[in-house]
């Protein structure tokens, strides 16, 4: 038998059985919005770790500091139509790389500043994007191990047909250094501290808190665009209902509250930087007059928002008008009654097999392969399925109001018109002797007439051969006008047409796949 022995007392007995993990902290979702925000964090640190893996000695450079470089100078060149651009970003890094090893060639500082860019990208993923698992408690107080895919760096299509750089939301945390927190209060608590530090005189700490100030600006604005864009693609997948309104509106209130905000601090900074004394440094003003270009910056780049904000809603209208009311395609599309359907329901079992085959091999579009590669095979089959917390708001039940019947004519005019137009087919009739006798029967009854004999006069022919009509309506006109107390026009002549029977199987032949 095995006995435990204490630090500070005498022998215990057998060991207990823990206890389940108790709810709290561990079973928080805070737990895991923190386990997600560091994450963000994994791909920097693996950078300076595969570093050794590139040809050549490159272990002076530190991959980290150049990679949160490269976030910064995308975020900052970031705009609501277009991103930062790959070779200017390389070209911007190169100083800061080659300021590391500046003994190295101008080649390896290049070639340290591409891979930095593309491992941010991912270029060697299939989706480009990072994927870290994390555990979280259930509320069985089970452990689940959850999968968790973000990118950092994205590339995007510019409206000029370019290839443009954009950081994501993820990017912007780590590199301000607030995990995982709301944009507007963030914005809200690092213009608070930018203003107390400048009121304070401490202008290096205030840069830095400044330069916070406008990463979340540019995190504000690239969640509006986001949204319009989702908006240009598909109207029905934003709700703009509630959810696109409230943030409209909290985001104008959001860029008034900062305008005074941010003019308050210019001032400041412009009296700091005008009244500083030379006790205080030589680069006391130097750094006064960084922190009023970051904040003018700032203004701009609101002033910028608020014109995209008040643009939002005509943009929804418009693309809900667009998307509605969109014109079909010119093409004519199959007709699965008259060219499929009909013709196979007289064909026993096995050939009209033959047909159906034929017809969904072709008319289903090509289904690419879910893996291309082997790897990528053994990675699917092996890879758990994604976990879903919820599958979504619950739909309100809507309110159906019956639509009423606004149609002119009746089914018993409709029967009557029809019984008028069955005419035999060596016996046509003028318009205006059709008239007048539907006039006699009821005297709403013209107009119906009228509409069918008009819409006769271009009759689809080949429709109806398909579809196994014996006969068909048509109206010729001769030139003849029409005199009726009611309508004008041509006095067209009416009458039916016998199909014949080899015509219409040529026609199903045709349309047999």
């Amino acid at each position: 038998m095995t006995v435990h022995v204490s630090r500070n007392g005498p022998p215990a007995g057998p060991p207990s059985v823990p206890a389940r993990p108790a709810p709290g902290p561990a079973a928080d979702e805070g737990l895991a919005r923190r386990l997600r925000a560091l994450a963000c964090t994994a791909p920097l640190h693996d950078l300076d770790a595969r570093k050794a893996n590139l040809a050549g000695e490159y272990t002076t450079y530190s991959m980290a500091e150049v990679a949160l470089a490269a976030i910064d100078l995308i975020t900052l060149s970031m705009d609501f139509d277009a991103g930062a651009d790959h070779d200017d970003v390389v070209s911007r890094l190169l100083p800061r790389v080659a300021a590391q090893a500046p003994t190295r060639p101008a080649a390896d500082h290049e070639r340290v500043a591409r891979w930095v860019l593309e491992n941010l990208i991912n270029v060697g993923s299939a989706d480009r994007g990072f994927r870290a698992v994390y555990g979280t408690f259930g509320p069985d107080g089970s452990y689940v191990r959850r999968d968790y895919d973000f990118k950092l760096v994205e590339e995007v299509p510019g409206p000029g047909g370019g290839v443009y750089l954009r950081t994501t939301d993820e990017a912007v945390n780590v590199l301000v250094g607030a995990l995982d927190t709301d944009v507007t209060s963030a914005q809200i608590a690092a213009e608070v501290k930018l203003e107390v530090l400048v009121e304070r005189g401490r202008l290096a700490d205030a840069q830095i808190a400044a330069e916070q100030a406008r990463y979340r600006t540019v995190q504000y604005a690239e969640t509006l665009r986001r949204t319009l864009e989702a908006t240009r693609r598909n109207v029905r997948a934003v709700d703009w209902l509630r959810t696109v309104p409230d943030m409209i509106g909290e985001a104008l209130d959001h860029i008034s509250e900062r305008y005074r905000h941010e003019n308050a601090i210019l001032t400041h900074i412009r009296r700091a930087r005008d009244e500083a004394a030379e006790a205080r440094g030589p680069d006391h003003r130097l750094r006064a007059a960084e922190l009023v270009d970051i904040v003018k910056d700032c203004i701009r780049r609101h002033t910028q928002l608020q014109a995209r904000l008040l643009e939002a809603g005509p943009l929804f209208r418009a693309e809900q008008d667009r998307q509605a009311f969109a014109p079909p395609a010119a093409r004519a599309g199959t007709d699965l009654y008259g060219q499929l359907l009909a013709p196979l329901l007289p064909l026993p079992l096995e050939e009209a097999l033959r047909v159906t085959d034929a017809f969904f091999a072709r008319g289903t579009g090509p289904r690419p392969p879910a893996a291309l590669r082997l790897g990528d095979l053994t990675e699917l089959l092996l890879t758990p399925p994604a976990p879903r917390d919820h599958l979504g708001a619950e739909l309100p039940e809507p309110d159906l109001v019956a639509t009423p019947d606004d149609s002119r004519f009746s089914e018993e005019q409709l029967a009557a018109a029809t019984e008028l137009l069955a005419l035999p087919p060596d016996a046509p009739r003028r318009l205006s002797g059709l008239l007048a006798e539907a006039r006699r029967r009821d005297p709403d009854l013209p107009q119906l007439v009228a509409l069918l004999a008009v819409h006769a006069a271009s009759p689809p022919v080949g429709t109806a051969y398909r579809q196994g009509e014996r006969r068909l309506l048509f109206a010729v006109d001769d030139g003849t006008e029409l005199r009726d107390p009611e309508l004008g026009g041509a006095d067209l002549i009416v009458g039916t047409a016998e199909l014949d029977s080899a015509g219409m199987a040529a026609a199903r032949a045709e349309s047999t796949p």
